[in-house]
């Protein structure tokens, strides 16, 4: 599946970036991100696709519900290990999902869109992509990091980016 493939491709850049990382600099609070962390960064895109996985089984998916798990933000051998996990476990088929999320701040009233597993597999592969470029901010505040060319840049940003350069 192409999506898999993406999908790979940019755990794999944030894989790449991980292991340069000390623990400290994984969890220290960058200046350009509001106080927020790399780890911090890194466990809202792994929950998300844990979401995802787990609306899988239920046939609804909400986001919504993340377990905001400590851990992943502070250790980056888990979260790199979890990584690894959901790219295996997003090679399934298609199959119809519905999306259960609340939009109003004010109450805790829910709507429910059709969606599917493949479509909600892009969805999170671009969020997973505007996080990573808010890593990059953080990662920038840190000497010695080499950031993998294309780190946190749409698809359709690096092929319009080439197509003016010919």
């Amino acid at each position: 599946m192409h999506l898999q493939l993406a999908v790979q491709n940019a755990f794999g850049q944030m894989t790449d970036v991980m292991d340069q990382l000390t623990d400290a600099q994984y969890t220290q609070p960058c200046v350009n991100l509001s106080g927020a962390t790399i780890g911090q960064h890194t466990r809202h895109i792994i929950e998300m696709y844990q979401c995802l996985l787990v609306g899988l089984q239920d046939g609804v998916v909400n986001y919504e519900a993340r377990q905001r798990d400590i851990r992943i933000e502070s250790d980056k051998e888990f979260a790199a290990q979890l990584l690894s996990t959901i790219e295996k476990k997003i090679d399934q088929p298609n199959q119809s999902l519905y999306l259960c999320a609340g939009f109003d701040t004010d109450t805790r009233e829910q709507v429910q869109l059709d969606t599917n597993f493949y479509r909600e597999i892009a969805y999170n592969l671009e969020h997973t992509i505007h996080h990573m470029a808010l890593i990059k901010v953080g990662l920038l505040e840190i000497s010695g990091i080499t950031i993998p060319e294309g780190f946190g840049v749409a698809s359709s940003t690096i092929k319009y980016r080439r197509s003016c350069a010919l």
